[in-house]
């Protein structure tokens, strides 16, 4: 059974689910105002801050609670009274605030989660709001709250995951593999899967082949446009597209992929890892701890290597941020302890409890993510992913939200079935998605 803290280790992921002070770091240091876009100069803030999160409590109480210690020392007029909410029926209970006008002043969202509400214009933007600190994130994060075709960043970046690849070496050797160099290409990827469910003989697969969360992301790598310029248009059905979708087609024809795999998703390739089902596990290097403490001979065997790419080179983030709803009635206060909670000392101080990244720049040049440490496969796996990162974007548009994600994976599904030849299965997803979203 997953132990408690890998558990909620997993919901922080989901979600994307000690105060310490750094010296050298840059960020938002002006004792605690953050920006002053938002406020008249030399006005004091004042007033409360209602700062809502999803599933950080208890795991990080005694993180966010110094913190806001901290901010309400160097801001005596602000009261921030911090409010957690399970990850489980966070979107409706949000959209319902919403609704009501009863939205938290400062919000802990992902961009797909938070997209559907920025759509009605809900939320402050952050390129006006935030400006003076917008230069210290790095930028693909800083991007991942904007609208392809629309002006305006509506959240600031809070912490991220870069995917690394995660891989057994003692499979590898089994399938004849070099065991130090793990695959860095999606072809690699299928070829070395090929490979390993050979030598698997139906006990063990090479790979897991978690539609609902990476298909879309390695059209991305492969440099496939999914949206046309306006950001209005679906248009990721093109030839190159169709071509990767006929690769996983016959992948899965020839066993690469478990047979029940086409309906499951990072959790269960996760747990298919675990139990030596499955080769490589492409994951955030968060889910290193969660193997250790579930599967430790596994995490024995477990090897690390850069993210897999396509043609485009690319490298995807996921980012979770902090956002401010139009409705607040002291965005000023509101925005400046959300820049003062995403600073680099703080960001810095979260990455030392939690498998996560800084969004800040200047954080990343610490030793903490510039060092390999102790050698292990989680600090490895932290000094490649905060390579990553630096360049990485967030690849997969806000409105790829649930409901195209569902309609898409359907098509793609049929597709690995032989249901439906590559080419229609994508257009008529394109076509699916673009109801949905038009």
């Amino acid at each position: 059974m997953p132990s408690s803290r890998g558990t909620r280790l997993a919901s922080v992921a989901a979600a994307l689910g000690v105060l310490t002070t750094a010296c050298g770091l840059g960020g938002s240091t002006d004792g605690g105002t953050g920006t002053q876009a938002a406020n008249k100069p030399g006005a004091a803030l004042k007033g409360t801050v209602r700062f809502e999160t999803l599933q950080l409590k208890p795991t990080f109480t005694t993180y966010i609670e110094g913190v806001i210690a901290s901010y309400e020392k160097k801001n005596p007029g602000v009261d921030v009274q911090w409010v957690d909410v399970p990850f489980e029926g966070a979107q409706e209970k949000m959209t319902a605030n919403a609704v009501a006008g009863t939205m938290a002043d400062v919000v802990n969202l992902n961009p797909q989660f938070a997209q559907a509400l920025e759509a009605k214009g809900l939320f402050v933007d952050m390129d006006k709001a935030a400006k003076d600190v917008k230069a210290d994130y790095i930028p693909g994060a800083w991007d991942a709250f904007t609208v392809p075709g629309e002006e305006g960043s509506f959240g600031i970046p809070w912490y991220l995951t870069s995917e690394v690849t995660m891989y057994n070496k003692e499979q590898f050797k089994k399938a004849g593999l070099d065991a130090e160099k793990p695959p860095s290409t999606l072809d690699e990827l299928i070829v070395a899967g090929e490979k390993l469910s050979k030598a698997g003989k139906g006990k063990a697969y090479g790979l897991h082949p978690a539609l609902e969360n990476r298909f879309i992301t390695d059209l991305a790598k492969q440099g496939v446009p999914l949206l046309d310029e306006s950001g209005k248009k679906w248009t990721f059905n093109t030839p190159e597209a169709a071509a990767y979708l006929g690769k996983l087609a016959d992948a899965y024809k020839k066993g690469v992929f478990p047979k029940d795999s086409l309906t499951q998703n990072h959790s269960k390739a996760t747990e298919a890892y675990q139990a030596g089902q499955i080769g490589v596990l492409p994951s955030g290097p968060n889910f290193l701890t969660i193997i250790k403490e579930n599967a430790p001979k596994i995490a024995e065997a477990t090897g690390v290597g850069p993210q897999i790419t396509g043609t485009s080179g690319a490298t995807n983030m996921s980012v979770m941020g902090l956002l401010v709803p139009k409705s607040s009635k002291n965005q000023a206060a509101a925005v400046s302890f959300a820049t003062y909670m995403a600073n680099a000392e703080n960001q810095l101080a979260f990455s030392k409890i939690v498998t996560v990244l800084p969004s800040v720049s200047a954080a990343l040049k610490d030793p903490f993510f510039t060092d390999t440490g102790d050698g292990s496969a989680e600090a490895q796996a932290r000094k490649i992913s905060a390579e990553q990162i630096a360049k990485g974007e967030n690849l997969v548009p806000v409105q790829y939200d649930e409901r195209v994600t569902k309609a898409v994976v359907g098509k793609v599904q049929l597709a690995l079935q032989g249901k439906l030849a590559p080419q229609d299965a994508l257009d008529q997803a394109v076509e699916a998605a673009n109801r949905i979203t038009g």
